[in-house]
């Protein structure tokens, strides 16, 4: 059962009868009693003659998939199986993060009819966001009191990545298309496949002449040398503790999330299989044997529901998972934050294993800007503070970068706005010196 705000106005109203019987010596105490009677049969009557939920069926078309901070619509039909008009108000009980509007909207649905409610979404969070009931409050004709019931409608939607660094997607096709296309590469080295034949010019490398079809040309023939295809590229997205840090207005998490999909679909477009797992000590989602245009929405769909877990992780196993996925990757991407040495030396023992039988491996991180702009803080004690804390994590990040140089690794480290662009520019360079 539920009141309105109906029944306070009548039980206010009765103020005026309660003074004036009482100037007239009636007993004060006696007339309350029988105003507060009047109002209790009232709502008696109203929440007796008011329909009863339960006899709504609840259907629900809600999109399976919506990309964060893009609106959705979710719609509700309720349909009045029984014999008495429900007049009230419905509440759809998504989560606080799906930021559904309205909160409470208003029906009316005769009997034996239907009636469709639209529900707008505007998620703030991806990942898997539910609903689990309706909330449904029919009120009587009076329109003091009513009933409510809770009916279970189960419903679900998936929140994508946003996938932002799309907007570096065509400048690096584009890039690609010079590697691939007018501009061989002519230096010949790990990662490269024959590409033409062409007359010697000054300059050019003496190691790339075919003698062979110089000697049946009758003049100097160069070999030119194009990006490899079909290399296999694996990337492992740590879930760990480190990556729940906020770096900008997101996490670790998000930017190795928008770092990965814009580095898939650059290696989708040179024609390399990827192969993705993210991981801490368990594996948290895995992509592998996607091919074409069902590659990046595999990325997407698998990545969504990821959340960073409170948990160190477990290189070692998060380096046989990548085994697992390519025996022998050309390309094995590592995002990861690892802030300290003294934290990192799990990492650190791990990675130098990963770089075996030629596999290049990328370690890619995504830092905080505001390190580097309070090392610049003076003035104040409290800034100086700041400051040497900034300048101290700013040394530790420096060591981390250097020990992995050291474990036969690149390091790739920029702001979370940054880092995907930068992953990019560096797998492209690999392509161009002919090491992928």
């Amino acid at each position: 059962m539920h009141v309105t705000g109906r029944l306070a106005a009548l039980a206010a109203f009765g103020i005026v009868p309660v003074v004036l019987l009482g100037a007239a010596g009636a007993d004060p105490w006696l007339v309350l009693a029988a105003w507060v009677a009047v109002c209790a049969a009232a709502v008696a009557l109203d929440v007796a003659a008011a329909a009863d939920p339960r006899a709504l069926h609840v259907e629900r078309d809600i999109p399976p998939r919506v990309r964060l901070g893009e609106p959705a619509v979710a719609v509700v039909r309720l349909v009045n199986t029984g014999g008495r008009r429900l007049r009230g108000a419905v509440r759809d009980g998504w989560q606080p993060t799906a930021g559904a509007e309205p909160v409470r909207v208003p029906v009316d649905v005769p009997p034996g009819e239907a009636r469709s409610l639209r529900v707008r979404l505007a998620p703030r969070r991806r990942g898997e966001l539910r609903t689990a009931f309706v909330a449904v409050r029919s009120t009587g004709p009076l329109g003091l009191a009513g009933r409510q019931r809770v009916l279970d409608a189960p419903g679900a939607i998936r929140v994508l990545p946003p996938f932002r660094s799309r907007r570096h997607l065509p400048s690096r096709v584009a890039r690609l298309r010079e590697l691939d296309g007018s501009t061989s590469v002519q230096v010949r080295g790990q990662g490269t496949e024959f590409d033409s034949l062409r007359p010697y010019v000054r300059g050019d490398d003496v190691r790339s002449i075919d003698w062979r079809a110089t000697a049946r040309a009758g003049s100097t023939m160069l070999r030119t040398w194009r990006p490899e295809r079909d290399r296999h590229i694996v990337v492992v997205v740590d879930t760990g503790r480190t990556a729940a840090a906020r770096v900008g207005d997101g996490t670790r998490l998000d930017a190795a999330v928008e770092a990965a999909l814009l580095l898939a679909a650059l290696a989708q477009r040179a024609g390399d299989h990827v192969h993705l797992v993210a991981f801490d000590r368990r594996v948290r989602a895995r992509v592998s044997g996607a091919e074409g245009p069902a590659m990046l929405p595999a990325l997407v769909d698998a990545l969504a529901p990821v959340d960073a877990q409170l948990i160190d992780t477990d290189w070692d196993a998060a380096l046989a998972q990548a085994r697992r996925l390519a025996p022998h990757p050309s390309l094995l991407v590592l995002l990861t934050a690892q802030e300290s040495p003294d934290a990192a030396r799990g990492f650190l023992g791990a990675l130098p294993g990963a770089a075996h039988r030629g596999t290049t491996v990328l370690v890619a991180s995504a830092t905080d800007a505001t390190p580097t702009e309070a090392a610049r803080g003076h003035g104040t004690s409290d800034a100086l503070y700041r400051a040497a804390a900034a300048e101290a994590a700013l040394a530790a990040a420096d060591q981390v970068a250097r020990a992995v140089e050291r474990a036969g690794a690149q390091a790739v480290t920029a702001p979370p706005d940054d880092l995907p662009p930068r992953l990019a520019d560096r797998y492209l360079e690999l392509k161009r010196t002919g090491r992928l």
